[in-house]
């Protein structure tokens, strides 16, 4: 099931028509507000829900309730 509620780094690369690096490097820096990037130790874990990458689609932003359930999601994973 959560599959179908994230997206991969390839699906928002074809969908946005950006290379997947720069969608990498956009969660990275916190530029691209649909998703988050997460570092430990040398690698990076890349979390797209699909809701938020929706609404970024059809609006060009992210609602503050998404962002908000999006951090919680990853503070839960995290924390595991």
């Amino acid at each position: 099931m959560i599959e179908k509620e994230r997206i991969s780094i390839a699906e928002a690369a074809a969908r946005t028509g950006m290379s997947m690096q720069t969608i990498r490097i956009g969660l990275q820096q916190g530029r691209l507000k649909f998703g988050t990037a997460v570092k430990t130790s040398t690698n990076w874990t890349y979390h797209i829900p699909r809701k938020a990458f929706e609404q970024y689609l059809e609006t060009g932003e992210v609602s503050a309730e998404l962002q908000v359930n999006k951090i919680r999601e990853i503070l839960k994973e995290i924390l595991k």
